[in-house]
Parts: structure tokens; C-alpha cells; sequence
């Protein structure tokens, strides 16, 4: 399950991206608390999820390109040691009560932005250290570390907020960034990512675009990411107002938040452990079940049984993030692969119009009838769009 470990450098390289993880979902957790405690709204709380994977849909074949041409130790590492004053100035902002919530979202986009360049940099540096042997347990691993992430980084958060405050939560989750960016130090630069071709910015980023006409597969692929984003993932912020409904502290909140980590790792460890030949199967299978569980969380009011519907769900969105990266970097030749990470990372884009898509459906209709809506919707399109795009089925 662990073999992955063996390689040197991918122990130190994958506990910064656990490090990572876990203050990305706990800002994301801290700025949707905080922004539902000054605002009580939904549209509102859903626009700090857009805010920050926003520089995904509009980044990310630039982030890809960044990661075929630059040393993608460094740029990860310029990236950690930029986020980590911009962390400790919101928790100054807070802690003196001179916070407005029209300040949350422009710091969740420069977040967001980091995540274009781990989603991008890091996981290619993560194939150029334990090479094609050992890639599917590695992004099973990663995708435990992403899942990790969001268990205790959202558990952290709201743990924090009960016994430090919001503001002094800030300096916790920065104080973790420092740590991340100490250990992805060690981690040597490989060969493959220091051999780098001549810079052609506008030429690459056709090229990358010019990937969704030549690779069929790859398109059928990113459909799937496209509909699980916008349909699925983006209920994450209302997470926020469903637990307000059912009048939980902020304690209870951050429990029910980290069980879509522990659900999403869950189905990482399966996937380590069992390395699926139908990666293709267990991709679409675990987005489709997942959708479905969903409604449950949505529809039910006792506390036992949502947090064990979200749980159960997240499994599903486990299975997902373990095979998706993977099955875009088989799919496409070495010398494009960060590219066609960037064209992913565009898919995921998909995110943040449904955050706000979902949040002005949940103004109106209310949190919980908002998702089902969403869901079932996007099961509905997942089904058509396999059936006419059925090449991911066959990886």
C-alpha cells in the first residue's frame, strides 16, 4: 500500500503536500466560518468556495505550461513562501477586528492560485521522482494526502476557532505552511525537472489547448471532471449552512466537514492497496455513487445519520481523486503531461461556477433542496455524457 515510500525523496515531498493540504482546506474552513458568521447567507458563503478555485478554470493551462518549463521544485517552493505572510496578515486583520468580508475573497483567490501550481508542479514533480513504476500508488498517496487534508484540515479548523479564535487560527494553519516549505527543501530536484526545453509561452499554450482535439480519451476524461466539480464537489461550502440548521457548534461543524476527508481517504487507501487494472470504472463508478449519497446528507436532520450519508459519499469522491490524475499522465506523452495537468486543472475549474451556480440556487430554494437538485442533475449528465464519451470506461 505504502511502496511508494521506498523512492527517496518522495517521503519529504509528500508530507509537504499533506502540510499543504491541510492549510488549504483549513482556510478554505476559517474564511466560509467566518464569512457565514458577519453575513448569514448562503450566496455569500458559496462565493468564498468560488473565490478560491476560481485561478483554476482561468489558470491552468498557464500553471501547466509553468510546469514543463520552470523547475517545478521552485516554483512550489515560490509559491509556499509567498501564501505564507498573506496567511498571517488575515489573522492580524481578524484578531484586531478590523476584518470586512469583502477582503476574504481576494486572499482565497491568491489560495486558489497556489492550488494551480501544486495541482500542476507539484504532482508532475511527484512523477519525475518515483518514475512509471511506482505512479499509481504515488497518486493513490497523493490523493490520501488531498483527503487527509480536508479531515483534519477543516477538524483543525474548527477546533481552533473553539479554543484560539479565528484570527489566532490563521497564525496555526501559516505556522504549517512554514513546516511544508522546510520539507519540500529537502526534497532534491530530479533530472526531469531541471532538462527544460526552450520557453515558447503563446506556442505551449496552444499546444496545451490543442491537446483537447488530438486525445479523445483525455477529453473524455475531463467531461467527467468538468460535471463531478460543478454538479458534485460544490457543496462543500454549504457544509457551513447546513450544520447551522442543524445547530451545530463549531466544533461539530469541523467534524461534520473532516468526514468528507475521511470518506475521500477511505477510498484513496482502497485504491493504494488494491491498484484497480478499470481505472476508467472505478473513476465514473466512484462519481456517480458519490452524487447519489449525497442526498442523503441533504434531506436527513439527525446529526449520526448525515455525517455517516457525507462520509459514505466522500468514499466515492476518493475513488475519483485517486485514479484522476493518474489517468490524465498515462494517457498523454511525458513531454506535455503538465500541460495536460493544466487542462485538468481548467476541468476543476468547473468548481467554482457551480459554488456560485449552487449558492444562488440555495437563496432561493434553501441549502438542502439546492443539492439534491444538483446532484440529480448531474448524475443525469454524467450517464449521457458516457454513453456518447465512453473511451475513459475503457482505460
Amino acid at each position: 500500500m505504502f511502496s511508494a515510500f521506498s523512492v527517496p525523496g518522495f517521503a519529504p515531498l509528500w508530507a509537504s503536500g499533506l502540510l499543504w493540504h491541510l492549510s488549504r482546506w483549513g482556510l478554505a474552513f476559517l474564511t466560509a466560518y467566518l464569512v457565514n458568521d458577519l453575513t448569514d447567507s448562503p450566496r455569500m458563503v458559496q462565493l468564498t468556495g468560488a473565490a478560491m478555485w476560481a485561478p483554476l478554470l482561468i489558470g491552468g493551462v498557464a500553471g501547466g505550461v509553468v510546469a514543463d518549463r520552470f523547475d517545478r521544485r521552485r516554483t512550489v517552493l515560490t509559491q509556499l513562501a509567498f501564501l505564507v505572510p498573506l496567511v498571517v496578515a488575515m489573522g492580524l486583520l481578524v484578531t484586531s477586528g478590523r476584518i470586512e468580508v469583502w477582503m476574504v475573497y481576494p486572499f482565497l483567490s491568491l489560495v486558489g492560485v497556489g492550488w494551480v501550481v501544486d495541482m500542476t508542479s507539484r504532482r508532475s514533480l511527484v512523477f519525475d521522482v518515483v518514475g512509471s513504476e511506482h505512479l499509481d500508488n504515488a497518486m493513490a498517496l497523493e490523493s490520501l494526502s488531498l483527503s487527509g487534508g480536508i479531515a483534519v484540515g477543516t477538524l483543525l479548523g474548527g477546533t481552533a476557532i473553539g479554543v484560539l479564535g479565528i484570527g489566532e487560527a490563521f497564525f496555526v494553519l501559516a505556522a504549517l505552511l512554514v513546516v511544508a516549505f522546510f520539507l519540500l527543501s529537502a526534497v532534491p530536484s530530479p533530472p526531469a525537472a531541471v532538462e527544460l526545453a526552450p520557453t515558447r509561452p503563446l506556442a505551449d499554450l496552444r499546444q496545451g489547448m490543442g491537446l483537447l482535439r488530438t486525445h479523445r480519451v483525455l477529453v473524455s476524461i475531463l467531461g467527467v471532471t468538468v460535471l463531478a466539480n460543478f454538479f458534485y464537489f460544490a457543496y462543500l461550502p454549504l457544509v457551513q449552512v447546513i450544520a447551522a440548521d442543524l445547530d451545530l457548534g463549531p466544533g461539530l461543524t469541523g467534524l461534520l466537514a473532516s468526514a468528507t476527508g475521511m470518506g475521500m481517504m477511505t477510498g484513496s487507501l482502497a485504491v493504494a492497496r488494491l491498484r484497480p487494472r478499470r481505472r476508467g470504472i472505478v473513476y465514473t463508478g466512484g462519481t456517480l455513487g458519490g452524487m447519489l449519497l449525497l442526498i442523503g446528507f441533504a434531506t436527513l436532520s439527525w446529526f449520526p445519520l448525515v455525517l455517516m450519508f457525507v462520509f459514505l459519499s466522500s468514499i466515492g469522491a476518493g475513488l475519483f481523486g485517486a485514479t484522476q490524475s493518474t489517468l490524465v499522465m498515462i494517457t498523454v506523452e511525458a513531454d506535455v503531461r503538465g500541460r495536460a495537468l493544466g487542462l485538468l486543472s481548467m476541468a476543476i475549474g468547473a468548481l467554482p461556477l457551480g459554488m456560485f451556480a449552487l449558492g444562488e440556487s440555495a437563496e432561493v430554494l434553501g441549502a438542502s433542496t439546492a443539492i439534491v437538485v444538483s446532484v440529480l442533475t448531474g448524475a443525469t449528465l454524467m450517464i449521457a455524457w458516457l454513453a456518447t464519451h465512453r473511451a475513459v470506461l475503457r482505460v
